[in-house]
């Protein structure tokens, strides 16, 4: 268990050689005020600049106070009389020169009381006597002129840590420490005057503990060392600690005075500050090479040359130093690691660490001498790649049995060098290089490293994506943290194929590549960075991690995060080691620092299954409701009515270009069933057109160019015409090309006045039972003064009075040079009838055209012959 008793030493060691500090600063709203917590268990009153104990104040359930660094003077018997429960109080840094005999009488519970650094200037043995469960006493650095401890003492038989003395006690004399003697310490530390006096042998003998400290400067009694180190002899000992051994001068005696150390077994002993030169080191190190002592360490040490020394060659060389640990740490002269010029006294030590001394370069020599070091650590100091890897040395063999090499916080600048010191260190396995400067492309090439290496530490260093190549691919664990690393390079990660842990947080990666493929990686770290988005995709190359710590990034909270996040954390193969509470939204604005846990999208924005069914049922929807307006408000007809006049018009601008002639003017263009083709022609025709101001009427089975298509001849002859008449009826409504005509008429008429068309109703007609396709034609009716045509014979004469007056007096009209006003042809002075416009013009309700037909279509071309002749038409050969 020696860890735990070093963690004991270390508690009464500070106490013993730490300087005095200065009282914390303290907020002034705290000043005077105790900070009860711990349910009432706990005291804080650290730093609150006390004058008295405010015991008022303090519940009878206290079991832990800290009065530390305040102005108390003196503990009174009433200041802990109703604290029954007391078990810890620290009253170290304050001004206490009394404490009343019954100040401690109703706390037989206490355990550890810590007087450190006041102004007592007696041991207080009779105010400690009931205290029998005490455990750890620290009193030292009071105003004590002696060091004797009362009979009563030996009732503290639970203690287990005790620091006394002070800088008044002038030395020790034998039987101070009798009531100790069947007392086993873990801990006992014993300060004394600077100018150390007197020190009588056999002072120490009563003394048993597992750890010792000596807070003594023996400049003006150098003969009082081997005198305690014989107290010491035939004892075993963690841990034994000289402060300030020589505190003034360097010792310049020939006396050996640490020839003692042969007699004691230790597992450390420890240097802390004082004065070594040449001369002492050299005698404490003689002396250490017989001594059962495998653990030195000399810290803050004032390291000096001795001008009396004198190098006697090998003979005066330290070659048989056997230890397990040698620390060189804070040394003020890098001078000491070759204070003999030879280096052989590291030659057996397993484990050699100098750091903060302050070197620059290592000599050949050095690298030859330290055969038996298997872990080197020198952090902390000025290695340059130079001079640590020098081109002139010899490396072959050296470092035989290196397995762990340290070189942090130096200023190493190129891996190239690094790797060509290392690869001759066979079995090295370890190596961190970290606080450096290395990194760079142009010093990180070319790297050949030993093929043992397993662990790599090179956290804060300054690498760019590049050089992580050039680092050993055989590691198992990785450390590239703070590295001001933007971007991964996979190349490297693919052939690091035994890698187990990576850590690469508090670099500057902006993002995770889909594909990192990494087989053998079992932990993760990637907090810190600046990458916004992870997903699903990002690890699964990587089928061994467990372990991934990815919190403190600027997340831009999405669909692929939550689904990582959920996918993760539902299947448990990945542990997230930072969930929830350093994942926290950055994007989009609205949900900056929101807590990742605390998002959630909805399912319509991340299924992407349900967004297309979504949209397909959309979709689908609107074309239903599309379709159901055309059939309703039949928008097909409408659309091919429009397309015809498209075409039409585009006919219309190619033959004009071709040079086609201009057309005709016609006062009327008469659209009308085929069905009501008699009463147009037995009727409307003859009074139009057969008295002296007649009219020029334009109908389709007489005006219409033969070999057109019929929807330019219909579209023309409308244009053609100043007046449209609408001969209305059931036949006209169902048939498909009055509608058509229909259709024309109001395109012409769009953004005009309908005073052009002329509505003849010739069988009576609901609006209401029209299609929906004529609402034109219903608003016309229903707002437009129409004729109708009466059955009786008496009316008629002035329905054709009132459809002149809407026709208007007949005006002079032009004639077309193709007119075809009469389709006939004249052949040897025959005039041959042309085929009907029927055979050409289909009609929606007469398919078929039987012999009755045919018969009354002859009679009509036969009229329409004699009507040519009579109005003096112009006829076309054919």
């Amino acid at each position: 268990m020696i860890w735990k008793l070093m963690i004991c030493s270390a508690l009464f060691l500070e106490a013993l050689t730490s300087p005095t500090p200065s009282s914390p600063t303290t907020a002034s709203s705290d000043r005077g005020r105790c900070h009860i917590y711990n349910s009432g268990r706990s005291a804080d009153c650290l730093g609150r600049q006390l004058n008295s104990i405010p015991w008022r104040h303090f519940p009878s359930t206290l079991e832990d106070i800290d009065l530390s660094y305040n102005k108390l003077q003196a503990v009174h018997a009433d200041d802990f009389l109703h604290l029954p429960q007391l078990r810890i109080l620290q009253l170290q840094f304050n001004n206490i020169s009394h404490i009343d005999k019954d100040a401690f009488k109703n706390n037989e519970l206490l355990e550890h009381l810590d007087i450190f650094n006041n102004s007592l200037q007696e041991i207080p043995a009779t105010a400690l006597t009931p205290l029998m469960n005490l455990r750890k006493l620290y009193m030292s650095n009071n105003l004590y002129k002696h060091a004797t401890l009362a009979d009563s003492f030996s009732r503290f038989v639970k203690l287990q840590v005790l620091s006394m003395g002070g800088p008044l006690v002038m030395g020790l004399k034998k039987g101070d420490f009798k009531p100790l003697k069947n007392i086993r310490l873990q801990g006992f530390a014993i300060k004394c005057s600077s100018n150390l006096s007197y020190y009588e042998p056999g002072s120490l003998e009563d003394i048993q503990t597992m750890q010792m400290g000596f807070d003594m400067a023996i400049d003006q009694l150098p003969n009082a060392l081997p005198r305690m180190l014989l107290d010491l002899a035939n004892k075993t000992f963690s841990v034994i600690q000289f402060r300030n051994l020589f505190e003034f001068m360097y010792y310049m005696g020939k006396e050996d005075i640490f020839q003692g150390l042969k007699g004691i077994t230790a597992h450390q002993l420890i240097f802390h500050r004082g004065k070594f030169n040449e001369n002492l080191l050299r005698m404490a190190l003689m002396n250490l090479q017989v001594a059962p002592i495998k653990n030195v360490r000399l810290q803050y040490i004032d390291f000096a040359r001795s001008p009396t020394f004198v190098d006697n060659g090998e003979g005066s060389s330290i070659t048989d130093l056997v230890l397990d640990k040698l620390d060189l740490w804070y040394i003020s002269n890098p001078d000491v690691l070759r204070f003999d010029w030879r280096f052989t006294w590291f030659n057996k030590i397993k484990q050699l660490s100098i750091q903060h001394v302050y070197f620059n370069s290592v000599p050949c020599d050095a690298w030859v001498e330290m055969e038996g070091v298997e872990v080197l650590d020198v952090s902390d100091n000025r290695l340059q790649n130079q001079f640590l890897f020098n081109q002139l040395c010899d490396y072959k063999g050296t470092m035989p049995n290196l397995h762990t090499f340290k070189l942090s916080t130096n200023e190493l600048t190129s891996l190239k060098d690094l790797s060509s010191l290392t690869r001759e260190f066979q079995q090295l396995q370890v190596l961190d290089f970290s606080n450096n400067k290395l990194g760079s492309a142009e010093t990180s090439r070319d790297c050949v490293w030993q093929k043992n290496i397993i662990r790599v530490i090179a956290h804060h260093n300054n690498f760019v994506s590049e050089a992580v190549r050039c680092l050993p691919t055989t590691v198992h664990y990785l450390d590239l943290s703070y590295c001001d690393l933007d971007q991964l390079d996979m190349t490297y990660f693919e052939k690091a194929t035994n890698l187990k842990e990576l850590l690469l947080s508090g670099n500057k990666i902006k993002f995770i590549p889909s594909k990192w493929k990494s087989p053998s990686l079992r932990s993760l770290a990637l907090d810190g960075n600046s990458f916004d988005l992870i997903s699903k995709k990002s690890f699964q190359e990587m089928p061994q991690l467990s372990q991934l710590k990815a919190g403190n990034n600027p997340y831009h909270c999405s669909c692929d995060l939550h689904a990582f996040v959920q996918d993760t954390l539902s299947k448990g193969k990945v542990n997230l080691t930072d969930w929830p509470w350093n994942y926290k939204c950055y994007h989009p604005e609205a949900l900056l620092n929101t807590e990742i846990a605390n998002f959630f999208p909805g399912k319509v924005a991340c299924d992407i299954r349900l967004v297309i069914i979504i949209c397909v049922a959309t979709t689908a929807a609107v074309i239903l409701i599309l379709m159901l307006i055309c059939y309703i408000f039949d928008l097909p007809w409408y659309t091919k009515a429009t397309y015809q006049i498209i075409r039409a018009k585009y006919r219309a601008q190619k033959e004009k270009a071709a040079g086609e002639p201009e057309t005709f003017t016609f006062h009327a263009f008469i659209s009308y069933s085929h069905s009501d083709a008699d009463w147009v022609k037995e009727e409307l025709l003859p009074c139009l057109e057969n008295n002296r101001n007649s009219y020029r009427l334009c109908i389709h089975e007489r005006d219409f160019m033969p070999g057109r298509w019929i929807i330019d001849n219909i579209i023309d002859n409308i244009e053609s015409s100043r007046k449209v008449i609408f001969v209305l009826s059931r036949h006209f409504v169902n048939s498909e090309w009055c509608n058509y005509e229909l259709y024309f008429a109001q395109q012409r008429a769009m953004g005009k006045t309908f005073s052009d068309v002329i509505l003849v109703v010739k069988e009576p007609l609901d609006p209401k039972s029209l299609p929906s396709k004529y609402c034109k034609l219903k608003k016309m009716l229903s707002t437009k003064t129409y004729l109708e045509w009466p059955q009786q014979v008496n009316q008629q004469a002035f329905f054709w009075a009132q459809l002149r007056s809407v026709l208007g007096k007949p005006t002079m009209t032009r004639e077309r040079g193709h007119s075809v006003k009469s389709r006939t042809s004249s052949v040897g002075g025959v005039s041959v009838v042309g085929p009907p416009i029927e055979d050409w013009r289909p009609e929606a309700g007469n398919p078929n055209v039987d012999k009755e037909a045919e018969a009354k279509n002859e009679s009509m071309n036969r009229n329409n012959d004699e009507l040519s002749n009579q109005r003096h038409i112009p006829v076309v050969a054919l």
